[in-house]
This record gives C-alpha cells, sequence and structure tokens, in this order.
C-alpha cells in the first residue's frame, strides 16, 4: 500500500535540523514536566496543542509525540529520589528505585531507569512501524458496520478498565458522546445544541475541551490541596564510587530478559485501548518478581524492579499508536491528544491514512527513533538537573500553567470565548473527577463522537432497521458480542473487589 519512495521520503522528512529541534525541544519538555508530580506529559501535551496550529504537521505531532516519550523517563525521576512518581505509570519504578536511592545510589537508579525506558520505547516504536501498515490494509476491508461494531468493543474496555466503575464509565462515555453532537449534524449539516451560539456551529473546541477536562481542572484540584511549601530534593553523596553513580554493561546486559519480557507485555497490552502503561508496569514487575530466583530481593533496590516497570510502562506508548493510526481509535488520554493535532491540521487518522498520508506517517516514525535517541542523551546529561525540579513550589508551578492555559486557547479560539468554554469544561473535569467518573473516558469518546456518529447513521441504514441482517456481517457481530462480555467480565469483578473490601 505504501511503496519504498514514500518511505524513504517520509524519513527524509523527519532527518532535518527543523523537525530533530522540535523534536528535541519536545523531548526535554516532556522529562521536565515528567519530572514534577501532578503536571505530566499528557497535560503539557494538551497545553502545547494551541501552539502548534503555526507549525506544519510533522514537526507539530513530532514535538507533541517528544513530550510523551520525554514523559516517560521524566517520572521516574521523583519516583526514585522522592518516591513520588511524577506520572501514574512510574509508581512500580518507585517500589524498588526509592530504596536503591536510600542506598545513596540515586544515580545509578535513575540511569537503569532511563536505559530500561529508551529500550522498552525502541522495542515498541520497531513493532509500530512493522505492523502498523499491514493492520492498516486489514482495517481497509472492515466496512462501516465493522467499524461500529469495534468502536462500541472499544468503549466497553475502555470504560470497563479505566475508572473504578463500570456504570460511572459508561455515563462518561456517554457524556463524551453527546458533547461531540454539539454543532453541525455531520450527515445533514443541521445546526444542534448550539443554544444561539454561533460559534459553537463547528463544534466545542478540541483544545478548550481537552485543557479545561486534563490540565485546569487537575491544576485546580492539586492548588486547593497545596500547602505552599517547597519539596526538598534529595542530596546527592559526593563521595559515591563511579560504580554507585553509573550502569554497567554487565548489569544492563544481566537485565535483558527483564526489558524484553517488560517490552513485550507493554505492546501487547498498548494495543489494547484502555489498560494503559500503570496496569503494564505493575504486571512486568510482578512476571519479574515471579521468576526471579530471588523476589524476596524485590522491594529493596533490585535493578530488575526497575528495568521491568520502566520497559513496559514505556513500551505502551509506541503500541497505543497501532489502533489510533489503523483504526483512528486512541488506546489513551494521550494518543486521543495526538488524534486532536491530525485533526486540527485536516488530516483524518484510520485506515486510510497510509494511502493518503503516507509520507508524513513516515515521517512520524522517523521522529519517533530520533526521539528515543534524544531521550537517552537529554537524559544522561539531565537526570542531575530535572531532579533539582522536585523542589520547585507548586504554586508556582500551576499559576503559571494556568496563564499558559489561558494565553493557548484564546489564541487557538481567536477570543475569550473559548477561554469560558475551557473554564466550564474545567469546572466539569474537577466535578467529574471529584464523584469518580474519568475525564479520560469523556475525553476519547468526545474525540471518536462525530466519526462514531457517522458509523452508526450508516449501519442503521445498511441493516434497513432489521437486526437480523447482522447475521451477513459475522466480524461486527463478534464485535458486538464481545462488547456485551467484556461488560459483564469486569462487572463481576468490579462486584467481587467491593465484597472483598
Amino acid at each position: 500500500m505504501v511503496d519504498l519512495s514514500t518511505i524513504l521520503a517520509g524519513f527524509a522528512d523527519a532527518f532535518t535540523l527543523n523537525n530533530l529541534l522540535f523534536v528535541i525541544a519536545g523531548v526535554a519538555l516532556g522529562q521536565l514536566v515528567g519530572a514534577i508530580p501532578g503536571i505530566g506529559p499528557v497535560m503539557a501535551m494538551a497545553i502545547a496543542i494551541p501552539f502548534t496550529f503555526v507549525i506544519d504537521p510533522l514537526p507539530a505531532i513530532a514535538f507533541l509525540v517528544g513530550i510523551n516519550k520525554g514523559g516517560l523517563v521524566g517520572g521516574a525521576i521523583p519516583a526514585v529520589l522522592i518516591n513520588t512518581p511524577g506520572t501514574p505509570d512510574a509508581a512500580a519504578t518507585a517500589l524498588d528505585g526509592y530504596p536503591l536511592a536510600k542506598q545513596g545510589k540515586p544515580q545509578k537508579a535513575t540511569k537503569m531507569a532511563l536505559y530500561a525506558s529508551v529500550t522498552g520505547d525502541t522495542i515498541s516504536d520497531i513493532v509500530l512501524i512493522t505492523v502498523a501498515a499491514p493492520l492498516a490494509i486489514v482495517a481497509l476491508k472492515m466496512g462501516p458496520i465493522e467499524i461500529f461494531a469495534l468502536m462500541i468493543f472499544a468503549f466497553s474496555v475502555i470504560s470497563g478498565l479505566i475508572g473504578k466503575s463500570i456504570p460511572k464509565g459508561i455515563i462518561a462515555a456517554a457524556l463524551g458522546l453527546l458533547c461531540a453532537t454539539v454543532g453541525l449534524d455531520p450527515e445533514h449539516s443541521t445546526p444542534r445544541f448550539y443554544f444561539g451560539w454561533f460559534e459553537l456551529y463547528d463544534g466545542l473546541p478540541l483544545a478548550s475541551v481537552a485543557i479545561g477536562m486534563l490540565a485546569i481542572s487537575e491544576v485546580l484540584r492539586r492548588l486547593a490541596s497545596n500547602s505552599g511549601t517547597v519539596r526538598p530534593a534529595i542530596d546527592y553523596d559526593a563521595s559515591l564510587t563511579k560504580e554507585d553513580k553509573r550502569i554497567s554493561w554487565a548489569e544492563y546486559w544481566a537485565c535483558r530478559v527483564t526489558m524484553l519480557r517488560g517490552a513485550a507485555i507493554g505492546t501487547v497490552l498498548g494495543a489494547l485501548p484502555g489498560i494503559g502503561s500503570t496496569a503494564a508496569a505493575f504486571m512486568s514487575y510482578a512476571a519479574t518478581k515471579q521468576s526471579a530466583k530471588n523476589p524476596e530481593s524485590f522491594g529493596k533496590g533490585n535493578l530488575q524492579g526497575i528495568a521491568a516497570a520502566e520497559s513496559a510502562n514505556s513500551a505502551v506508548m509506541g503500541a497505543n499508536l497501532i489502533p489510533l493510526l489503523t483504526l483512528g481509535i486512541p488506546g489513551s488520554v494521550g494518543a486521543a491528544l495526538i488524534i486532536s493535532a491530525f485533526v486540527i491540521h485536516g488530516i483524518q487518522p484510520g485506515p486510510l491514512l497510509f494511502e493518503q498520508q503516507g509520507r508524513l506517517v513516515y515521517g512520524l516514525f522517523g521522529a519517533m527513533v530520533m526521539a528515543n535517541v534524544a531521550n537517552l542523551i537529554l537524559g544522561q546529561f539531565g537526570l542531575r538537573l530535572w531532579s533539582r525540579v522536585v523542589s520547585a513550589p507548586e504554586s508556582v508551578i500551576f499559576s503559571a500553567a494556568i496563564l499558559l492555559c489561558i494565553v493557548g486557547v484564546s489564541l487557538s479560539t481567536g477570543g475569550l470565548f473559548g477561554v469560558a468554554i475551557m473554564l466550564i469544561f474545567a469546572g466539569l473535569g474537577f466535578g467529574m473527577n471529584m464523584f469518580g467518573f474519568s475525564t479520560v473516558i469523556f475525553i476519547i469518546a468526545f474525540f471518536l463522537g462525530p466519526r462514531f456518529e457517522i458509523s452508526l447513521s450508516q449501519t442503521l441504514v445498511l441493516l434497513d432497521g432489521n437486526l437480523l441482517n447482522l447475521i451477513n456481517h459475522p466480524l461486527a457481530l463478534a464485535f458486538f458480542i464481545l462488547s456485551v462480555i467484556t461488560i459483564w467480565w469486569l462487572g463481576m469483578r468490579g462486584r467481587r473487589r467491593t465484597k472483598q473490601k
């Protein structure tokens, strides 16, 4: 479907100085925000999206991918140094990273996290580059009914695995789909739910919804519980030996099986919508501990534990792009934000993406490879610098974040109307988090809303109002059955956990 000249042209586009600078900037920003507990790469991506409007599509998307990849490395820094994960997926890293840091070896712990993260991420990217195009060919053979059934299945998985309650997950997804109906009907161009505000004819602005739900609501929550104190960073011991400050080749090679296992777990789980990097990290950690000859050493500063967690959570990032690029379905909120960047630049992710924008896709693959190299190099030189960030006052950091959000949204939407929408959704996101409704599910459903609606309309026409016609579409029928089984199984599992508590 994509010829060799297109692939080579895409990689040539990626390996330019301009694109390299955006990748490096994204990785550096990602490592920085990842090192600040409570910020994280997702919030940084949400804030950065409006500032990419004036950039060409490839460097813009590469910049966002760089932020996401850099955040994977940055999140491990506070997890190791102060036992406070910068991102949720680094929680498993703290189990052995912090004990090793307390033994006076913080640099060894952070460097093991860096090397394992880059290794897992690179393996996942290789899988993405090799399997994405063939999967897109298979996806092209799926009709509207199969696509609609697949999206229903994706919603059922995401609603069950993200958040603590399936009913609340379904409600959050339904609310996201409802908000996606604001504006012109994609099929008949009939205005809906605009309440006299002609600014809503094109729908709710993506930037306003994403930044309000993900960034401003989190800032408000953190500021409400902030004491205004400065957290001290861990002190480095100047008397450490060279061996205690670095990872030798023998130590890295001894973790090769662990990192390969973690990368495999992260890649498989990352390709499934909704599971996420946190689950991958803990599953890899548990598998490594169970297969170890000395399981009692885990939790006390074992390098294998750090390697297992970081290789798995980083491998999820590349695998998340497999359903995004082949089906147009985001597997995580970070992938949903990358979808919004595609849409903003007039590009529709999905199986036709390789045929219509093959050069851009392979340019993105090249940028991902560069981001891995930049992660390794910047991580080597920046670990000591980023570690100092954990001592910054949260009140200063979050106040600056609010200012950037307002400026970014006002620029992208052309005025204060977008800022008002952002504040409304910030309040909605704050309330949803307070009552246990997942904002991640809301965002994914909101991004998929227009496509979901078109697929539903086409499905109703093709079925001619008779559900028995699904017999002629066995793949779609299988997806519908899997959706029911998934909701039932995850619901039963949730009830068992509630009874155990």
